[in-house]
């Protein structure tokens, strides 16, 4: 692993890395944000996924997040959308490709080699961390926009334990219904639309659910409702009866100034999850 950069900020250190990864075959970027707490000892992480054409920069830069996580003793990880590299697999559709992982682990071609998100963030970069910083992986919740909310709903509730707690920004709730998810699905996954099912949230939510606490945010003015779906969410975790709370902020867009408008609420409702008896 090497250290691109490290900026004191907040009172912790903002760290940008990077690593060769197995998964995905070649090198990847992260950034982490680690609190003053953390010289004394490891501290809670959230994780935060970005969403389309984003890099781990994005959010690192634009989304707030620092401070109210300095002021709660958290840390923050900010992996990157996909692999990346000149013999990395693109297509010249922003959707599909280099910046558009989708969190999945492709098994098609010419996407398999590289892209194996989910594998990813789900393990490889999760030990990294765990092994090199001052974190506590006992205590996990995550995050996302877009594309990182349809992530970061889907990875907890399919790894039960995992994640004290799980929210979003926007996020794309019903990918094997839309065009942002049966595109990329049948890119990725193949024609086999039982192998989607896996990789949606509201049918993820209608099955199985989350067991912890849920916060949903999506703005009434989000240029891109029509493929977000935020509706079959909503359903399901009310027809569920989930523990969570779904908002529809009146108008709000899909850009970083409606989640830097509302990280302190997401931050703070991780925060209670992290560090609940």
């Amino acid at each position: 692993m090497e250290t691109v950069s490290e900026n004191t900020c907040f009172g912790g250190i903002q760290g940008v890395y990077s690593h060769d990864s197995e998964v995905c075959g070649g090198k990847m970027t992260f950034g982490l944000f680690l609190p003053a707490e953390a010289q004394d000892g490891p501290v809670p992480v959230l994780w935060y996924l970005s969403g389309l054409t984003c890099t781990h920069e994005n959010a690192m830069v634009k989304a707030g997040a620092q401070g109210w996580a300095a002021e709660q003793g958290i840390a923050l990880v900010f992996p990157d959308t996909s692999p990346r590299g000149d013999g990395v697999a693109n297509d010249d559709a922003f959707d599909l490709g280099q910046g558009a992982g989708f969190y999945v682990n492709a098994t098609q071609d010419p996407w398999a080699p590289h892209f194996r998100m989910w594998d990813y963030v789900a393990e490889e970069l999760p030990a990294l961390i765990g092994n090199n910083f001052a974190v506590d992986m006992d205590r996990q919740s995550i995050t996302g926009h877009s594309m990182g909310g349809h992530g970061a709903l889907t990875l907890a509730m399919s790894l039960p334990g995992r994640f004290c707690s799980v929210s979003a920004f926007s996020p794309i709730c019903n990918p094997t219904g839309g065009d942002w998810g049966r595109k990329q699905f049948a890119a990725y996954l193949g024609a086999d639309e039982g192998a989607w099912a896996a990789h949606d949230a509201s049918l993820l939510m209608a099955e199985r659910g989350f067991d912890g606490p849920v916060l949903v945010d999506t703005g009434t003015s989000d240029q891109f409702l029509d493929l977000l779906r935020p509706e079959t969410l909503a359903q399901a975790m009310a027809a569920r009866r989930q523990e969570g709370v779904f908002r529809m902020q009146k108008g709000y867009d899909h850009s970083y100034f409606f989640i830097s408008t509302f990280m302190e609420d997401h931050v703070t409702f991780h925060a209670e999850a992290l560090y609940a008896e």
